[in-house]
């Protein structure tokens, strides 16, 4: 059992003969991902890495002969991504990866609100994806790279994209390695939130453990420090915020990580973090450390 994905979570690629997405795809199989179809108008009948190629995701779930798909990942540009998202919706699919960094923010709001009304989850946009170490993989992960995407007991969310190999790597440096790590994304309105991402990591028994990389701006951190207090997550958790240093109002590298209205600081998420049991970082030096400490290890 793993969070989101496994080996044997059945995955559609949309945007499958495109360069990105023929590329991710063959390297999606070689780790074990189970990709049943792959989706791009205009080019049903063609292959990518055996493949089968459809004009549409109804398509591929009616006539794949791998079956159809449980999870849809997109390799689709920004102005795609909304009709893409509801192409997979409608054909039932309830997971949904994106990769795109800038979509409007009004196609956001549609995404997550068509979305929650299905029931469905959408990881991204402006996410590198998801991966389960030794098991299977959507997005563009490197996850060869073993000093980072080590097979585990720790869960990890990330908003932060350049962050995200230097703070894994401190928790396999640690002594731990990856059970799912989730990269929601750092887009102002991302389609799932840390704090709605939890319950899985509770349920999962693989996952002993959550480290979240979080940034400054929004209240997604402010959220899982109050699922902690409800008591809707109770294994240990350890936080590093990126941002710390920025200055207030100033956009810092995208939309999620600005500051305004004295909203959103990297101090403020600390504090509410800390007063919810979570231990955090001041650097991704302290990660693997501060793991030791909260799982009681030596």
């Amino acid at each position: 059992m793993s969070v989101f994905i496994d080996e044997n979570t059945t995955v559609e690629v949309q945007g499958a003969t495109g360069k990105e997405g023929s590329f991710w795809l063959k390297h999606m199989k070689e780790m074990g991902t189970k990709v049943v179809f792959g989706v791009t108008p205009g080019k049903e009948g063609q292959e990518v890495d055996g493949v089968p190629v459809y004009h549409s995701v109804q398509r591929g779930m009616k006539k794949s002969p791998n079956g159809p798909a449980e999870l849809a990942m997109l390799f689709v540009p920004p102005r795609f991504t909304k009709d893409a998202v509801f192409e997979a919706l409608d054909a039932g699919i309830k997971k949904i990866v994106t990769i795109a960094d800038g979509i409007p923010i009004h196609e956001c709001l549609q995404i997550r609100r068509a979305a929650l009304s299905c029931d469905a989850m959408v990881i991204g946009g402006n996410s590198s994806g998801i991966v389960s170490p030794g098991k299977a993989m959507a997005g563009f992960i490197p996850y060869w790279i073993e000093r980072v995407y080590k097979k585990g007991n720790i869960g990890v969310m990330t908003r932060s994209g350049s962050l995200t190999n230097e703070v894994t790597a401190e928790v396999v440096k640690g002594g731990f390695g990856v059970s799912t790590l989730l990269g929601v994304g750092g887009d102002m309105i991302p389609g799932t939130r840390f704090a709605e991402l939890l319950p899985l990591f509770e349920r999962d028994p693989e996952t002993h453990a959550v480290v979240i990389i979080g940034e400054i701006g929004g209240s997604m951190e402010e959220e899982v420090a109050e699922a902690m207090e409800a008591g809707i997550f109770t294994k240990p958790l350890v936080a590093f915020i990126g941002g710390r240093t920025a200055p207030e109002g100033k956009r810092m590298g995208h939309a999620g990580a600005i500051v305004s209205g004295g909203r959103g600081t990297a101090a403020g998420k600390v504090k509410a973090l800390e007063k919810a049991g979570a231990l955090t970082a001041a650097k991704p030096s302290q990660v693997g450390a501060l793991l030791k400490q909260a799982l009681g290890v030596s």
